[in-house]
């Protein structure tokens, strides 16, 4: 009887961060986590995450190539809320210390399917010439405390920030329920198509 009339749906994503691009930066590591609504749950799989170091190929393109696995399932009773990755890159600066290279976010794809996705990223900037000159000096550049403050918007408008490279994200997206509760996901499928 549940089965004909769920109350929930799924989505599963799996995939990768794929690789980026950070011309003027190399031995980047990066750093997940997923953004949602009240009304979702993960239930199986990580939340967050966070990769190897890598270095930059050796070809032309310079890629700094990751292939860190995403895989997590959650539950809702509405779409509102949609799960969004938030991605947060990480290298040395020229004394060693560990600075953010970039923060980027993106709703995971609504369609199931399989997704490319390039993300922006940007980093926080001082306001002013002596803030830039006494951060660069102590070797703490502004970050955020939490990084899930690029998936919302309250509080962004007041934030400096400057664009600084690009990261490629491999989705692997299914949903199980939400035609039966009567959200439009796409395509019909051949089974729902009356014979």
């Amino acid at each position: 009887m549940t089965a004909a009339n769920p109350s929930v749906f799924l989505l599963m994503v799996n995939g990768q961060v794929e690789s980026a691009q950070f011309p003027e930066y190399d031995d980047l590591y990066c750093k997940y986590c997923f953004v949602y609504g009240q009304d979702w749950a993960p239930t199986a799989g990580l939340e967050e995450g966070i990769s190897q170091i890598t270095s930059k190929s050796q070809d032309v393109r310079q890629v700094l190539v990751w292939n860190f696995p995403i895989d997590v399932t959650f539950k809702s009773t509405n779409p509102y809320g949609w799960p969004q990755i938030v991605l947060s890159v990480y290298g040395p600066d020229v004394f060693g210390n560990d600075v953010v290279r970039g923060y980027g976010a993106v709703h995971v794809p609504f369609s199931p399917g399989r997704h490319k996705r390039t993300i922006a990223m940007f980093v926080p900037e001082s306001t002013s010439k002596l803030q830039k000159f006494t951060s660069w000096f102590m070797g703490r550049r502004p970050e955020y405390t939490d990084p899930k403050v690029v998936a919302q918007g309250e509080g962004r408008e007041v934030t400096r920030v400057r664009s600084q490279g690009f990261v490629t994200l491999l989705f692997n997206v299914v949903t199980k329920d939400m035609r039966k509760l009567g959200y439009d996901t796409g395509p019909a499928d051949t089974q729902d198509i009356p014979r």
